[in-house]
C-alpha cells in the first residue's frame, strides 16, 4: 500500500502524524475495505467526517455516570435494629456492602429514628462513624454527606479519597480543613501538598509573566479563599494570619501546578489534587502512582465541569478512578447532591 497515492484537501499537511494516519485509512477505504477509524482525538473524528470516513470514539474507559458508584446509600430497617445498633454500635445486614461504603439506616414504617453507619468488609457488619462529631480546623459539617466525607478525610487506614459534587459542596475546604488537621494538629503527615490543573475556563489570556509562584498566583484564588474561610471559621486571633504564612514558609503547605508533579515521590504527605475531572485516565494513574510511603491522597472534581475538549462526564480519569477503585479497602468515596455554598449556588447548579 503506498500511502502517498492518496489525495488530501490542501489544508491537510502531510507532514503532520494524523494526516498520514487518515491516508492509511482513507487508502484502505478506496480498495473497497469497510473501516472503521476509532480514536479519542475528536479532532481526527472530525476530519474523519470531512473526508467521508466512519469515526467512532474509543469506548474502553466510558463509565456509565447515572451508575457511579456513589459512596453511600439509605437502607431501611425496622425501629428495633436501629436501637440495637446505638446500643451495640455494630449492626449485621443481610446485605453486602463495598468496603468503606455508608448507610443511613431509616425506620421502615416511618418514623424520625435514623442511624448513620459504615461497613466493614472484615467484620462483614456496619459500625460507627468514629469521626461523626469531628470539627477539623472549626469546620463543622452542614449534612450528612460532609460527615461521611470528614470521616474518610480523617481516617489513616483510608489512602485514597475521591469527592465528587456540584460547586458549593465543599469538596475542597472540607479536604483542606481535614489536611490541616491532619498535618498541623495531628502531625500524622509531614506536609499538605495541593495541586491543580492548569486549564482555564472560557479564553486563554495567554502567558503569565514572572516566577514560577508568581504565574501560579493567579491560579491560587480558590485555595487562598478556603484557607480565608477556614481562618475566620475557626478559632482565629491576631496571630492566625502570621500562623498561615509560617506554615507556607516552613514548607508545611506546598502548593503547585500538577505539570511538576511527574516523577516526584511524595512520601507521608496529605496530598489534595483539585479540579480532577479534567484529568485523563493516563494522567489519573500517574498522579496516584507518585504516593510514598504513608501519604494519603485526596482528589476532587466535578464531571459535569470539565474544561478540557477531550474528555466529557464519562470518560474522564475522575470518573474512571472511583469505577475501578471501589471495593477496595484503601479507597473511600462520596457523592455530593447537596450544595452549601449558598442559595443562588445551589440554583444555578440545578437550573442552568
Amino acid at each position: 500500500m503506498n500511502r502517498h497515492d492518496v489525495d488530501l484537501p490542501s489544508d491537510f499537511t502531510s507532514r503532520k502524524s494524523d494526516n498520514q494516519i487518515l491516508k492509511v485509512v482513507l487508502s484502505l477505504k478506496q480498495k473497497g475495505e469497510n473501516v472503521i477509524f476509532i480514536t479519542k482525538d475528536v479532532n481526527l473524528r472530525i476530519k474523519s467526517k470531512i473526508l467521508g470516513l466512519q469515526a467512532k470514539n474509543y469506548e474502553s474507559f466510558k463509565i456509565k455516570i447515572d451508575e457511579l458508584y456513589t459512596g453511600w446509600k439509605e437502607i431501611k430497617v425496622s425501629a428495633d435494629k436501629i436501637d440495637n445498633f446505638y446500643r451495640d454500635w455494630s449492626l449485621h445486614l443481610d446485605k453486602e456492602f463495598y468496603p468503606k461504603e455508608f448507610i443511613v439506616l431509616k425506620d421502615e414504617f416511618g418514623s424520625s429514628k435514623t442511624a448513620l453507619a459504615k461497613y466493614s468488609k472484615e467484620d462483614k457488619m456496619l459500625s460507627q462513624i468514629f469521626h461523626q462529631k469531628s470539627i477539623p480546623w472549626g469546620l463543622k459539617p452542614l449534612n450528612t454527606e460532609q460527615k461521611f466525607a470528614i470521616e474518610l478525610l480523617l481516617c489513616n487506614e483510608v489512602k485514597l479519597v475521591t469527592l465528587i459534587g456540584l460547586p458549593g459542596a465543599g469538596k475542597t475546604i472540607l479536604a483542606l480543613a481535614c489536611g490541616l488537621q491532619k498535618v498541623v494538629e495531628e502531625r500524622q503527615f509531614r506536609k499538605l501538598y495541593i495541586a491543580r490543573l492548569i486549564i482555564p475556563m472560557g479564553r486563554d489570556i495567554g502567558f503569565l509573566p514572572g516566577s514560577k509562584e508568581e504565574k501560579l498566583g493567579a491560579w491560587r484564588g480558590a485555595i487562598n479563599d478556603n484557607l480565608e474561610f477556614l481562618r475566620d471559621k475557626g478559632q482565629s486571633d491576631s496571630k492566625t494570619d502570621e500562623k498561615i504564612n509560617y506554615l507556607f514558609s516552613a514548607g508545611q503547605i506546598e502548593i503547585d501546578s500538577l505539570t511538576y508533579i511527574r516523577g516526584r515521590s511524595l512520601p507521608q504527605q496529605y496530598i489534595i489534587i483539585d479540579d480532577v475531572q479534567n484529568l485523563t485516565t493516563h494522567e489519573i494513574k500517574t498522579i496516584t502512582s507518585r504516593a510514598g510511603n504513608g501519604t494519603k491522597i485526596v482528589l476532587t472534581g466535578d464531571p459535569y465541569q470539565i474544561d478540557n475538549p477531550y474528555l466529557d462526564v464519562s470518560s474522564n480519569g475522575l470518573s474512571y478512578l472511583v469505577e475501578r477503585f471501589k471495593g477496595q479497602e484503601i479507597f473511600g468515596h462520596i457523592t455530593f447532591s447537596k450544595s452549601e455554598r449558598s442559595a443562588l449556588a445551589a440554583l444555578s447548579s440545578e437550573l442552568l
